[in-house]
């Protein structure tokens, strides 16, 4: 019976009669007995008010019409509903983690075949069988399981009908009933049969069957169940209850001595609620009191307590209902809360810490603080960033930290690390609050209350780097590589288990590695992204070194005998130098890059240790020396970063060069490399040598001479021809599996090779290789003629085989102005044009598409048809832009997202032929078509990539001539005309004629007018988001191709703001000049800049400090800047603000105004440093010489009597007097329960007043007086139900039903 109304998991169930034990003692199915059974309801019903789940997180269970979902935390206390919308959610996240799961089948399948290839293939035939047998299928399961992601996606965004079953044929429909009504099983539902009657009159039937008295329980629960449903069924029916005779039968049902049907009443009470009107309605039929009752019972009650809770916690999801939450029933929550064998524990902390959230004079009044921050202690509790965050929003603003009394009630985590005795064994608890410290440190607030007092909490934590326990080292270096977002580069686990920095990581691939550090790529033209949480890092990197972290490290280097950990230590230096360098000032990093001390003591001959010195000075410079080499000069501030055209063609020079160098073989050579190649002397295929054969295609056949002699002289090239066609039926019955993709590869390097020679060009067509592969085209094109069974190019063979590599081949053909004429010659063009027309064949036309080259050529050589010199009437380009209008939503916007390779473009091939911009702009042209497609997804793609054009001035010179109109887009198409490319600043209002064309469009004076009015406190919220999910979330891993857009995740950066483009041109500032909202922005900061208090005002300085920061991040806003003086203000408030957040605000617009040369003066004459470049040219991170200034705030004290409303309340002094000796001895000594002193005396003293029959345990008065008491002191909560349990069961129903007689109102 624990489940029966635990959690969101039973909440769309009916409350569940009494369990009946069957013969073998366990419970019988609740599903025979059950009221009601959600599965015969035809909607869905949302998730009753104050549910939760016990176990803190979601659950899912399978049931035949769908997923079921659990009412589980989300974010931090917010309730998920189960309606439509959270099912496909749940549903949408199972089919990823199933995705997920085969993926890793298949990865790991295809490392086995990998494995499997160096071995005999007659050893391993059935082996290899198997694998593949198995990744087949789960090619298959993925497929189906992406298909089905799909339509759930796609149902999910059409609007939610009620689902209906076949049910619903029995009943006819009630147009008086609301629409999502929820049909009740005849049998089950006494309301079915009055199924047309009025919803009033069913109620009133139902209440006058609960007034019958004497019944079983199920019957009071059957009952109650069914008044549920009537209010899931009727929402508003609840606003029109008599609660003269509600109340009553509710009290009745609370007042029972089963505890199911008390739990069946707290369930119908919970449902009635409708606003704070009708709680406080419930408080006036004793409801606290009853609360408090069942909340103290012992734990086989858990069906009553857990509804109970729930009560109160639907008190907190009614606007300003906390307020009518007393003080009493939060100290029995709180004493809850403290006893750690209680089910109940984790869902009263977090009940405790929404209402600290609410209401936090109620919850510190009620001691409420004291169980949570030991939660975070103890670090046993699952959803210990849900407490932190509820700290953190009362540290925010002074209004609200006053409650908090001592301001250092986060610091109880760091006890676990200071006293290293009492953690011996418990690395749980560890890794708990080391998770806890690290959510702390990632945000503002945190950072600010582990600052005061010189940093003493964040110099206790690295002090404990000193204490000789590995596990707890271990777990501090990490937790500093997790706060510093430092990931170790991919050479570091070998480093860490011991191998030596020169037996791995060649600086030749190591250069060509992607850069792993976190942090943002700079360049010397002072072009960077605004990274925000480059400039918090930079701080906390700062704090850190102030905090003595640099000692810590160095201690261990010289101090420990573990080599793991030693060599953990020394990454993690190098990776803080590396640090230093990029994101702090010269003052902060100069100093630290020499190590003075580390170098004092090895330079120190007569010491002892100067050779550990020595060999620590050597491992840090051999890690720095790797660090450098493994990673991009572009991380490196000052140095000018290789763009990655320029990387990519240097790759392709140096391929070149090998290819040349590998072609100039002499003729011996070359016979022998053919030899052992083993294709002359076996025809089968898998007694090849492919690694030499691809080192003979893309080397010696290259030289014309040596493809002559393998042409005529040899069947070398006749068999691996031979070899792809398709009627051979060898390469085209080979599986598709990663090893086996590589014949694809060897296959486009043949055809490419035979095409650079004239003898390879007449050989190959010639050939009957075209001719086989147009005859299979044929085969899906119903104009031919031909037809077969089993095409070659069905959707089994082109997902299982290898038949797909011939669209990769005939893509290497389009690529070539001679293979197109082949492709020509065999009517292949017609065949293309005919198979996009395909209705059922999506992945044929995705592949064929995918593989094409849609180039230009600037010449074709003759005498070859003029349509091959690249013209955009080009048929493979007609066959483009028919896909991209004329085909599905899914092939068009595959097609859209194959424009981005010419769109963005090679920016070196166009510098070098000219042919790169020549593609872009056919690219941007039909990109610009696609903004006008019907679906908005379509659209959405041809944004983002033509967003991502504009990063070149000469593209979006380009898209402002074509004049697209992007009003009928609305907020989709605002990326576009806004958001500049972070690398070369460019913009539509980067330019006089991108300006000229928005003013023409009236654009920038309505967008200006938008962002004046209201667009720049919109702006807060989502800055302040996205730097809070870039701070706290993982780096997502890529999901997307190379010819894809990708999906730009810029969390952390600041967003394009309208007011920083605008400013870009001179007309730019001289309209923002006449209009003067630069102005009134800064009259707000002037004005409000230390507001405290009044939240909305807050909200507006904040937009105005955005505003102003992004203006004075450009080059023209030297005249605003120096006219207002505003940079002084901003400093003042990022000083002196008592709001945190405000001065964090402060802090990064200050960054984005060190950028203009004008800012980074201005605030080096307030006392500000600001890393700069080798150049002098700033990188927009900026720190106080003095980090005291910045980080340390007053302490708010709260005022006498302000803690809590003395109205909700009685003094203590009032309660605890009584006329009555005996009555006044009772009072005392529960007054004495509450001292652990004194509490076993008077518990013995109580026991005998109850044993001698006291008359005041049964008199009312004296049991409110006693509640008064138990609410004004802190008691555990067995004391409390002692207490309770010593007055007699009558005196509780004389109160809730107002029965006491004169004498006891006396």
């Amino acid at each position: 019976m624990s489940n029966l109304a635990g959690g969101g998991s039973n909440e769309r169930d009916a409350l569940y009669p009494p369990a009946r034990l069957i013969s073998d003692g366990r419970l019988q199915s609740n599903q025979s007995v059950a009221f009601a059974h959600r599965d015969l309801s035809l909607a869905p019903s949302g998730q009753p008010p104050g549910s939760f789940s016990t176990e803190l997180k979601s659950t899912v269970t399978p049931r035949t019409a769908g997923l079921r979902v659990d009412g589980s935390i989300v974010g931090g206390f917010d309730f998920a509903d189960e309606d439509g919308r959270i099912v496909s959610e749940q549903r949408q996240a199972d089919f990823r983690e199933r995705i997920n799961k085969e993926q890793k089948i298949k990865i790991g399948s295809e490392n086995l075949l990998e494995a499997l290839v160096s071995k005999s293939a007659k050893q391993t035939k059935e082996q290899r069988s198997k694998v593949e047998s198995e990744l087949n299928s789960s090619n298959r399961k993925i497929a189906q399981l992406r298909l089905q992601l799909e339509e759930e996606i796609e149902r999910s965004k059409g609007p939610s009908t009620p689902s209906r079953n076949r049910l619903s044929g029995l009943f006819r429909p009630n147009v008086s009933r609301s629409p999502t009504h929820v049909q009740i099983a005849p049998s089950l539902d006494p309301a079915a049969e009055t199924e047309t009657e009025s919803p009033s009159l069913v109620l009133a039937e139902i209440l006058q069957a609960l007034e019958t008295q004497g019944m079983q329980p199920d019957y009071y629960v059957e009952r109650a169940n069914s008044l549920v449903e009537l209010f899931k069924r009727h929402a508003t029916l609840k606003y029109d209850l008599v609660w003269s005779i509600f109340g009553l039968r509710m009290q009745t049902m609370l007042l029972s001595d089963s505890r199911e049907v008390v739990a069946a009443g707290y369930r119908v009470t919970r449902y009635a609620i409708t606003d704070r009107k009708s709680l406080n309605i419930m408080r006036g039929l004793h409801t606290d009191y009853l609360v408090v009752l069942s909340l103290v019972k012992e734990g086989k009650a858990s069906v009553e307590r857990e509804q109970a809770l729930k009560f109160v916690r639907a008190f907190i999801d009614v606007k300003e209902g906390v307020k009518e939450i007393s003080r009493a029933v939060v100290r029995t929550i709180v004493s809850v809360a403290e006893n750690n064998e209680d089910r109940l524990k984790s869902m009263c902390i977090l009940t405790l810490a929404e209402i600290l959230i609410r209401d936090p004079s109620l919850l510190v009044s009620a001691g409420g603080v004291g169980p949570l921050t030991e939660a975070l202690a103890d670090g046993t509790y699952a959803a210990s960033e849900s407490l932190v965050a509820a700290f953190l929003y009362l540290l925010d603003m002074p209004s609200t930290r006053k409650y908090l009394s001592s301001g250092h009630e986060l610091e109880i985590i760091f006890s676990s690390f200071t006293d290293p005795l009492s953690t011996e064994g418990q690395e749980q608890k560890l890794k708990a609050n080391a998770k806890v410290i690290a959510s702390i440190l990632k945000t503002w607030p945190g950072l600010m209350a582990l600052s005061t007092q010189d940093f003493t909490a964040i110099t206790s934590l690295l002090s404990s780097l000193y204490f000789p326990n590995p596990s707890m080292r271990d777990l501090i270096l990490e937790l500093l590589f997790e706060i510093l977002r430092i990931k170790p580069p991919s050479w570091s686990s070998s480093f860490l288990a011991g191998r030596r920095l020169t037996t791995y990581g060649r600086v030749a691939s190591l250069k060509t590695e992607t850069p792993t550090n976190t942090i943002t790529q700079h360049s010397e033209d002072g072009s960077s992204q605004r990274s925000l949480v480059d400039h918090f890092t930079a701080l906390l990197l700062a704090v850190l070194i102030k905090s003595g972290l640099l000692k810590a490290l160095l201690y261990i280097l010289q101090n420990t005998e573990d080599g793991a950990l030693k060599r953990k230590a020394t990454l993690l230096l190098g990776e803080v130098l590396k640090l230093a360098n990029a994101l702090l000032p010269s003052d902060w990093s100069a100093d630290l890059q020499a190590l003075p001390v580390l170098f004092l003591s090895a330079s120190n001959f007569s010491a002892e240790h100067r050779f550990l010195a020595t060999n620590a000075v050597y491992q840090v410079d051999s890690v720095n020396r790797t660090l450098y080499r493994s990673s991009s000069t572009a991380a490196l501030p000052g140095i000018k970063p290789i763009e990655e055209s320029e990387q990519i063609g240097q790759t392709r020079e140096t391929d070149q060069a090998k290819a040349k160098a590998n072609a100039l073989v002499d003729e011996a050579q070359f016979r022998s490399l053919l030899l052992e190649s083993q294709v002359l002397n076996s025809i089968n295929h898998t007694k090849w040598k492919w690694d030499l054969i691809q080192f003979i295609i893309e080397g010696p056949l290259l030289n014309p001479k040596r493809l002559d002699e393998a042409i005529k002289a040899t069947k070398f090239v006749k068999r691996l021809v031979g070899f792809y066609r398709p009627f051979k039926y060898r390469f085209s019955d080979i599986r598709n599996t990663k090893p086996n993709r590589r014949y694809v590869k060897i296959g486009c390097a043949l055809i490419s090779t035979l095409l650079q020679n004239p003898e390879g060009v007449k050989y190959l067509a010639e050939n009957k290789l075209l001719r086989q592969i147009a005859e299979c085209l044929a085969q899906l094109d119903r104009m031919s003629g031909l037809t077969s069974p089993s095409p070659l190019f069905s959707r089994s063979r082109l997902s299982e085989t290898l038949t797909g590599g011939y669209f990769a081949i005939l893509g290497v053909l389009s690529s070539d102005p001679k293979g197109l004429l082949m492709i020509e010659r065999w009517r292949m063009i017609n065949m293309f044009y005919h198979i996009i027309e395909l209705k059922d064949r999506d992945d044929l036309v995705k592949t064929l598409l995918s593989n094409m080259d849609f180039a230009l050529y600037v010449k074709s050589p003759e005498p070859y048809p003029t349509f091959l010199t690249g013209s955009s009437h080009s048929h493979l380009r007609v066959m483009l832009s028919k896909a991209l209008t004329a085909c599905p939503k899914s092939i068009r916007i595959h097609a859209t997202r194959l424009l981005r390779k010419y769109a963005v473009g090679d920016i070196q091939k166009a510098q070098k032929t000219g042919t790169g911009a020549a593609n872009a702009e056919w690219a941007i042209r039909l990109l610009v078509t696609q903004l006008y497609d019907p679906e908005v997804e379509v659209c959405e793609v041809a944004v983002k990539i033509l967003e991502e054009s504009c990063n070149r001035k000469h593209s979006l010179e380009y898209v402002v001539r074509c004049r697209p109109a992007l009003d009928h887009l609305g907020e989709i198409g605002a990326p576009l005309l806004l958001r500049p490319n972070e690398a070369n600043e460019n913009s539509f209002l980067s330019t006089s004629l991108g300006y000229h064309y928005l003013d023409g469009l009236d654009y920038i004076s309505q967008e200006m007018d938008d962002w004046f009015l209201g667009r720049n406190d919109t702006y807060v919220s989502l800055v302040e988001a996205s730097l809070a999910r870039a701070l706290t979330e993982q780096a997502a891993k890529p999901r997307h191709s190379a010819d894809e857009a990708p999906e730009r995740q810029d969390y952390g950066i600041v967003p394009p703001h309208f007011y920083r483009e605008l400013t870009r041109t001179a007309e730019g500032c001289r309209l923002l000049e006449e209009k003067g909202h630069f102005d009134d922005f800064v009259f707000t900061i002037r004005e409000y800049g230390m507001e405290q208090n009044d939240a909305e005002l807050i909200l507006k300085v904040k937009g105005c400090l955005w505003a102003v920061g992004n203006v004075g991040s450009m080059p023209l806003s030297a005249p605003f800047l120096e006219k207002t003086d505003v940079v002084k203000w901003l400093v003042k408030i990022a000083e002196e603000s008592e709001i945190m957040s405000m001065r964090g605000t402060a802090f990064y617009v200050l960054g984005l105004i060190s950028r203009s040369l004008h800012g980074l003066e201005i605030l080096t004459e307030c006392g500000w440093d600001v890393r700069t470049t080798t150049l002098g040219e700033s990188l927009g991170y900026c720190l106080p010489l003095d980090l005291n200034r910045l980080l340390v705030v007053k302490e708010a004290r709260i005022a006498a009597g302000e803690l809590y409303d003395e109205s909700r309340t009685i003094d203590t002094n009032m309660v605890i007097t009584d006329k009555d000796v005996v009555n006044a001895k009772i009072l005392e000594l529960v007054v004495n329960l509450g001292n652990t002193v004194l509490t076993k005396r008077a518990a013995g003293e109580l026991l005998q007043i109850k044993a001698k029959k006291a008359v005041g345990f049964q008199q009312p008065q004296l049991f409110r007086k006693v509640m008064r008491i138990l609410e004004c002191h802190h008691f555990r909560l067995q004391v409390q139900r002692f207490v309770i349990d010593l007055f007699d069961k009558s005196v509780l129903r004389k109160i809730v039903l107002e029965e006491e007689d004169s004498e006891d109102e006396q």
